[in-house]
């Protein structure tokens, strides 16, 4: 290993705040990180990390080395690229990271049609609730639900994000079918949460415009979509579910749109996130792919929805 592997190695670590999390990161022992970095340092005859036996701190020169090191990635990262757009035909490694539910449902089919266009194209697809960082991981594609925190990334909108609030009939029979916003109340609800995220509210526009919440008294909260969804289809608590987690539940009756007369108020939509504006043509072509899939006017999952563009309109 190279003084340049082993500089983006010592990147890795700071950036992933452990020598262990770095080692998953590689699918390597923490010895074998710990080993290379003592290298580094005797290569450069520096120190570069104080460490104690639970943490470690960057010491000056361990500050400046790491200014060099994303120095380093990022032009790394530029070689690359150029390089790979003079090749015609697509080729090498495309990493993308999604939800659980959006890279099982919409984007492993984009993957199997892109896969036999391209052959030459491998594909790591990573599907994980858990917010990664793309940068340090080396991911090209991220495809999120809201508007990403990082500035430096650039944020592309793809789909629209409409929302319906759902029970199933057996919780219509026991609880009655809701008229007002009020009659919401006192039901049980099904919420979705996690570290970041939370929406315990069903948030409208009234008849002139002005935004209104709903508290939702939530019985269950879940970090899972489909378990969410679940919760739901068992009639014990009602819920506010995306449009892209429908499957068929609405047309065969499992579940029941209430209050479609509200104006609901639309959630952050879907996004593709990546590092550069410059994209690398096999990842510039399996955006296209993926938007072309999804739709560009209206979403596929939409289409699933029985008259879904007369759904929360206020009309």
């Amino acid at each position: 290993m190279d003084i340049t592997s082993r500089l983006l190695m010592l990147l890795e670590v700071v950036e992933q705040g452990s020598f262990a999390k770095a080692a998953e990161l590689r699918n390597t022992d923490r010895s074998v990180i710990s080993k290379q970095i003592s290298r580094l340092e005797d290569e450069l005859g520096l120190r570069l990390l104080n460490r104690t036996t639970r943490s470690f701190s960057l010491t000056a020169a361990g500050a400046e080395m790491i200014k060099k090191a994303k120095e380093l990635r990022d032009l790394l990262s530029d070689t690359l690229r150029i390089a790979e757009n003079y090749h015609q035909e697509p080729h090498g490694l495309l990493k993308i990271t999604a939800s659980a539910f959006i890279g099982r449902r919409y984007l492993q089919p984009v993957v199997n049609d892109f896969q036999q266009r391209f052959p030459q194209v491998e594909v790591e697809l990573r599907v994980d609730d858990r917010l990664v960082d793309i940068i340090s991981e080396g991911f090209d594609l991220a495809f999120r639900i809201g508007v990403p925190k990082d500035s430096s990334l650039i944020a592309r909108t793809i789909a629209r994000n409409r929302w319906l609030i759902l029970a199933s009939p057996d919780f219509i029979q026991d609880h009655g079918l809701p008229r007002s916003i009020e009659d919401l109340n006192t039901c049980p609800a099904a919420t979705y949460a996690n570290a970041h995220f939370r929406v315990d509210n069903i948030t409208y526009l009234n008849k002139v415009g002005e935004t209104h919440e709903q508290k939702m008294k939530s019985i269950f909260r879940t970090n899972d979509a489909e378990v969410l969804k679940m919760k739901i289809l068992s009639g014990r608590a009602y819920g506010l579910l995306p449009a892209f987690l429908i499957e068929n539940e609405i047309k065969t009756g499992q579940l029941v749109p209430l209050l479609t007369n509200l104006q609901l108020v639309e959630h952050s939509p879907m996004y593709a996130v990546y590092p550069h504006r410059d994209l690398p043509v096999r990842t510039r072509l399996f955006l296209d792919a993926v938007c072309e899939y999804l739709g560009k006017d209206r979403p596929i999952w939409e289409k699933m929805i029985p008259d879904f563009d007369k759904l929360y309109q206020g009309k």
